[in-house]
C-alpha cells in the first residue's frame, strides 16, 4: 500500500533533530516523516516530489499550550460563535509557525463552561488551521490573592476534588491541561483525579509554598503556568513555586513562560533556563488583541484595553495576556539569552510536546512522527511557510 502514496523529498537544507542542526534530505510519505533507507534499500522506491530548500532551516512545528485568543477572538467571551473564533484563530497561527495549540479559558461564569466548552473538539489541522490539542482551563480553582486578570467573583475552591470541578465545567472530554492554585482545600485530589483521566495539571495562580508545589509534583502535576507569574516571588527561606525549577522531585516539572519582552526580564529568563533548562515550555498567553492595532478588547468577562502593544484590564495597571505571537516570543528568548536557535526552536516545539506527553509524536522531525513543520530563515528565524502532515498550509507572501 505504501508504494502507491506519494513520496516527498525536501533537498539542500538544514534541519534541526535530537537537538542539533544538521544537512540533511527530510523526506515525507502519508503525513509522517520517512527514513530514507528504508524507502531506497529496502522498498527501491525514489521520491515523487522533489522540494529544492536554497538552504533554508527545517523545524519542528511551534506548540502553543496556552493562548487566550487572537484576531479579535477571546475564546472565553463569544459563546454563539465558538467554531467560527476556533477557526479563526487556529489559521491566523499557521502564520506563525504554530502547527499545534491549546484554546485557553480563564475563569468564567459556569455557564459560560457549559456552553462554550462543549463546542471546542480536538481537531487535526490542515490547510484551515492549526491543530487543535485539547482545551487548557485557567482557573477558575486559583488564589484570590494571586488572581491576576481573574475576575474575583467566579474564583472556586475545588472541596470536593473533580466532583467541584465538573459542577463548574460540565463534561472533560476536550481538555488537556487544568491550571490551579494546589494550596487550595481539595486541591491535592483533584489533581490524582485530573491525572487519572489522563489531563495535565499545571500549578499556578497560586500562594503556595515550595512544600505544597511539591506534594502537587508527586500527586500527578507536571507544569507551572506562566512561570514568576501571578505566584509568590522568589523568597530564599521558602522560594514557594518558582522553587520547583530546582526542587529535589524525581519528576520532570515543566514551566510556561512568556519571552514577549514585557512578562519576564531576560535575567529571569535565564536564572529559569539555567535552572532548568529542559522544562523551559515557550508560550504565548496571546489574547484577542494578537494581530491588531492598540484599542479595547476582552479577556473573559473583563475589558482590555491594549497601548502601545501591551494588554491591561481597563481602568488599571494589570497585565492580561500577551499580544505577542508564538514565533516572535521565540525570537526575544533567542536574543535575551543569546542561547542557541537549537534550544529556542526546541523550547517551542519539543518541550511542550514532552509536557503534554505527545513526543512521541510531535516535537520531533525524527522517523515515523508526523510531519508538521516549518520552513524558516536560518538566522533570523522568521518563518517563511508551514506544514502539517506534510502538506504546506501557509507560505510567506513574496
Amino acid at each position: 500500500m505504501k508504494s502507491k502514496s506519494v513520496i516527498t523529498r525536501f533537498n539542500n537544507c538544514y534541519i534541526l533533530r535530537n537537538s542539533k542542526i544538521i544537512k540533511e534530505d527530510l523526506w515525507i510519505r502519508d503525513g509522517k516523516i520517512e527514513n530514507p533507507e528504508q524507502i531506497f534499500y529496502e522498498e527501491q522506491l525514489e521520491a515523487n516530489v522533489t522540494v529544492n530548500c536554497d538552504n533554508l532551516l527545517i523545524a519542528p512545528g511551534f506548540i502553543d499550550i496556552q493562548i487566550n485568543g487572537a484576531c479579535g477572538v477571546d475564546f472565553s467571551y463569544d459563546s454563539e460563535n465558538v467554531q467560527n473564533g476556533i477557526n479563526t484563530v487556529a489559521k491566523k497561527l499557521l502564520e506563525h509557525g504554530v502547527t499545534s495549540f491549546c484554546p485557553t479559558l480563564i475563569t468564567s461564569h459556569p455557564e459560560k463552561y457549559r456552553q462554550i466548552l462543549p463546542k471546542i473538539k480536538k481537531t487535526q489541522g490542515g490547510k484551515h488551521g492549526a491543530t487543535v490539542l485539547g482545551v487548557h482551563l485557567e482557573g477558575p480553582f486559583i488564589s484570590l490573592e494571586k488572581k491576576g486578570a481573574h475576575l474575583d467573583e467566579y474564583i472556586k475552591t475545588p472541596e470536593k476534588g473533580i466532583e467541584t470541578m465538573r459542577q463548574v465545567y460540565g463534561p472533560l472530554d476536550d481538555v488537556v491541561i487544568v491550571t490551579l492554585a494546589p494550596e487550595l482545600p481539595g486541591a491535592i485530589e483533584a489533581i490524582k483525579d485530573l491525572t487519572k483521566e489522563g489531563i495535565k495539571v499545571a500549578l499556578g495562580h497560586s500562594t503556595a509554598a515550595l512544600a505544597q508545589g511539591e506534594e502537587a509534583i508527586k500527586n500527578g502535576a507536571n507544569m507551572i503556568t506562566h512561570l514568576f507569574n501571578a505566584m509568590l516571588p522568589f523568597h530564599h527561606r521558602d522560594p514557594g513555586l518558582v522553587g520547583l525549577l530546582a526542587s529535589t522531585t524525581d519528576k520532570q516539572v515543566y514551566y510556561g513562560l512568556i519571552s514577549d519582552g514585557i512578562h519576564t526580564h531576560p535575567a529571569a529568563l535565564r536564572i529559569a533556563c539555567r535552572a532548568n533548562p529542559e522544562g523551559l515550555v515557550l508560550v504565548s498567553d496571546a489574547v484577542a488583541a494578537l494581530g491588531l492595532a492598540d484599542g479595547r478588547y476582552r479577556i473573559g468577562p473583563q475589558a482590555v484595553t491594549v497601548l502601545d502593544g501591551r494588554a491591561y484590564i481597563s481602568g488599571t495597571d494589570v497585565l492580561c495576556g500577551s499580544t505577542t505571537a508564538l514565533d516572535q516570543c521565540v525570537q526575544t528568548f533567542k536574543k535575551c539569552i543569546d542561547c542557541t536557535p537549537e534550544y529556542a526552536l526546541e523550547a517551542a516545539s519539543l518541550h511542550p510536546a514532552r509536557a503534554l506527553g505527545i513526543d512521541g509524536r510531535k516535537g520531533k522531525l525524527d522517523f515515523g512522527y508526523d510531519a508538521d513543520f516549518i520552513i524558516m530563515e536560518p538566522k533570523t528565524l522568521n518563518v517563511l511557510s508551514t506544514w502539517i502532515a506534510g502538506e504546506q498550509v501557509y507560505s510567506k507572501p513574496k
